[in-house]
């Protein structure tokens, strides 16, 4: 879709649908809404007076100016209350829009910033998440699903009319674009079958990102794991028939001078849970258990695009977990590579076993932070519920704060919870260094715990299990992957 910003009065655009807006309680509309209001007549004046339009967040309703103005409809959605209109009301304002737009059969929209004039919110700010709101709501994911008719809206504008804006909205437009390319990624990894987003699709994903934005890329293979003694990876990658890949992109790679960040992503392609197999219900949604690596890879994505100044690497070790006479078994011990000796309690605890060897290899580029997100333990889905917000531990209370601001600003929340030494106590083994689970009981920390022994710098674990995947439609997300982590970690990157 082609998006863009024009100085104008929304009123006189030529597009064949233009999108205004109303506060909850407003009885005499101004601004953009009140000039459209004065052309039509007073149209939007008497829907409001008739009680057919309140302002409600999520309402829309549609006039047909029938030639009093260029566009063939009029859309007015509703803001909902004005006292704590924020950047995500604005996304969620401009997914209601622009999806009722689709609807109709729009091809061509003119919108309003949502929220930039008696919203008060700053108005690069309120056009970026005007735009993702518009574009992530838009979201379908129908590849492999012949179509007919599909309804697509083609263009999208901003019209402006004080030219002093216009500078700053096309900054926020640009901003969203290269967020929504990399939110997009991340979605269409996760919803791709199993089938499909194998390792080797990982990697060629990885590919593509590296040749569009001159990053440097490695692709390891089983014999570059087993060289850099990677034996934790390839325990679980040892059942799959799928070929492992230990993929690592580096933004800025020899831009020593800029603070180095390490992104790690779980990257297992599919979950059976391994030899301690999984219950055969529900097993389909284990397609987005690689649901960490996605996010960093549409991160990367997004962060190249947008050429940001820091020194940025994304690491995901990426495999299958299958069980074949080859699999890892339930009381093996494993070495990492850093020496550390497991104690495998269950091959389904497999996600902290790939990201141990991964957080090793992090260390190598003397990183300021690194940060981990990984659809790892049930255990976070009950604690803080589905769709909520990610587990949070870290070792380092500036990197949590500056994550629990990034996700309060995108909505991507997060949770700081606890990484007290006495759940070292659960994952002790008799027989090892330590043991892959402690067991039901305080799963969620216990996990973060384990994959603590492997880092030696600032360090957060996300455990997004509750978030890569939804189950139902949200105003700009819709069901299957969510893409959660992509604009997280770009707002954190960005205020750096």
């Amino acid at each position: 879709m082609k998006v863009s910003v024009t100085q104008g009065s929304i009123q006189q655009s030529t597009a064949d649908t233009i999108i205004v807006n109303l506060f909850e309680g407003v009885t005499t509309p101004g601004g953009a809404t009140g000039a459209v209001n004065q052309a039509l007549n007073g149209a939007i004046s008497e829907l409001i007076a008739t009680g057919d339009l309140s302002g409600k967040l999520g309402e829309v309703a549609v006039l047909y100016p029938r030639g009093a103005i260029p566009a063939k409809r009029v859309l007015v959605v509703g803001m909902g209350q004005r006292n704590g209109y924020n950047l995500e009301s604005v996304r969620k304002t401009a997914a209601y829009a622009i999806k009722h737009a689709r609807d109709l059969n729009a091809k061509h929209v003119a919108t309003i910033v949502h929220g930039g004039g008696i919203g008060g919110l700053p108005i690069t700010q309120a056009a970026q998440a005007t735009i993702e709101g518009s574009l992530l709501a838009l979201y379908t994911f129908d590849h492999f699903k012949k179509t007919e008719d599909k309804k697509e809206i083609e263009s999208l504008t901003i019209v402006e009319y004080d030219t002093n804006k216009i500078t700053d909205i096309q900054a926020g437009i640009t901003q969203a674009q290269a967020i929504v390319n990399g939110v997009t990624l991340a979605r269409n990894l996760v919803n791709m079958p199993p089938n499909i987003a194998t390792p080797t699709k990982m990697a060629e994903t990885a590919r593509q990102i590296a040749e569009e934005h001159g990053m440097k890329l490695t692709i390891g293979d089983r014999d570059w794991a087993a060289q850099h003694n990677m034996g934790a990876f390839l325990a679980v990658a040892q059942g799959a028939g799928e070929p492992p890949k230990f993929i690592v992109l580096e933004h800025n790679p020899d831009r020593t001078d800029l603070d180095t960040i390490v992104l790690v992503g779980k990257g297992i392609t599919f979950d059976t849970g391994g030899i301690s197999i999984k219950p055969s219900e529900r097993m389909g949604n284990m397609k987005a258990d690689m649901g960490g690596a996605a996010a960093v890879l549409g991160t990367m994505k997004a962060i190249g695009q947008l050429n940001l100044p820091l020194r940025v690497i994304g690491i995901t070790p990426c495999t299958e977990n299958m069980p074949d006479a080859h699999a890892y078994r339930p009381a093996d011990i494993i070495t990492a590579s850093n020496s550390k000796t497991i104690e495998i309690i269950s091959t389904d605890a497999e996600g902290r076993m790939i990201l141990a060897d991964g957080l090793v290899y992090a260390s190598r580029y003397n990183p300021k932070a690194v940060i981990d997100l990984a659809t790892l333990t049930g255990s976070c889905v009950i604690a803080l519920g589905q769709g909520m917000a990610a587990g949070l531990f870290s070792t380092d209370d500036t990197l949590r704060d500056k994550l629990v601001t990034a996700g309060q600003t995108t909505q991507e929340r997060v949770w700081p919870m606890p990484l007290w030494d006495e759940y070292k106590e659960a994952i002790k083994s008799p027989v090892a260094d330590i043991k892959n689970s402690g067991g039901r009981f305080g799963g969620v920390a216990t996990s973060a715990m384990f994959l603590k022994e492997f880092t030696s710098y600032p360090w957060v674990h996300l455990d997004i299990a509750g978030m890569a995947l939804s189950e139902k439609d949200a105003p700009y997300i819709p069901a299957g992957g969510t893409g959660y982590g992509v604009r997280l970690l770009v707002e954190f990157l960005q205020n750096w």
